[in-house]
């Protein structure tokens, strides 16, 4: 099966094609540049875009305006091609990339999105000394989790949640119009409003 893995949900897009579970290509980016890099991926590849048979998302925690971007890009191929599709958390890709990883977005406003899924302080994070954490919110408060025992390791390749690893989860596919974000908070422009 070809499919097509993206998420777009941290400051850092991933993309991959897949076929049979072996990477034909990868990608990272920005969420700007997701459907250039879409493009690149099947060129090199010596594919085109009729040829995918599921499309593989991620659905967040991270920034409410990449979630959407990454969803948009899903449902908009979905239109097109017809293919079906899963979301799978950036949390759970992060999570897989090593042994024990424990995922830490960062979620601004001094907090990070971890595992629940929830949104809090680093500060008030309760690990166990040894924790391996990964992540952007992981690079970014990497003294704080350092203090409290963790391990943040310095290869800047462990902390991107790589879209490879989130085709490796998707196990189930079905309509690409019903995969749902998790974004953790309201988004500003609702919390404005209320």
């Amino acid at each position: 099966m070809l499919v097509l893995a993206f998420d777009t949900a941290t400051d850092v897009a991933t993309s991959a094609l897949l076929h049979d579970g072996a990477v034909l290509g990868e990608r990272v980016g920005s969420a700007r540049a997701l459907l250039a890099d879409v493009d690149a991926l099947l060129t090199g590849a010596g594919r085109a875009a009729t040829d995918l048979e599921a499309i593989v998302v991620g659905t967040g925690p991270g920034s409410f305006t990449s979630t959407r971007i990454g969803l948009a890009v899903a449902r908009g191929l979905d239109v097109a091609l017809d293919v079906p599709g899963a979301g799978v958390s950036t949390l759970a890709a992060l999570a897989s990339s090593q042994p024990g990883a424990y995922p830490v977005i960062d979620a601004r406003r001094g907090e990070v999105f971890v595992p629940g899924p929830r949104a809090i302080a680093p500060d008030d994070l309760e690990l166990e000394p040894g924790t391996l954490c990964v992540g952007s919110g992981a690079i970014r408060y990497r003294e704080t989790l350092e203090r409290m025992g963790a391990v943040v390791p310095f290869e800047d390749d462990l902390h991107v949640p790589h879209a490879r690893l989130h085709a490796a989860l998707a196990h189930e596919y079905g309509a690409v119009q019903a995969i749902d974000p998790i974004y953790v908070r309201v988004p500003d422009a609702e919390a404005a409003l209320a």
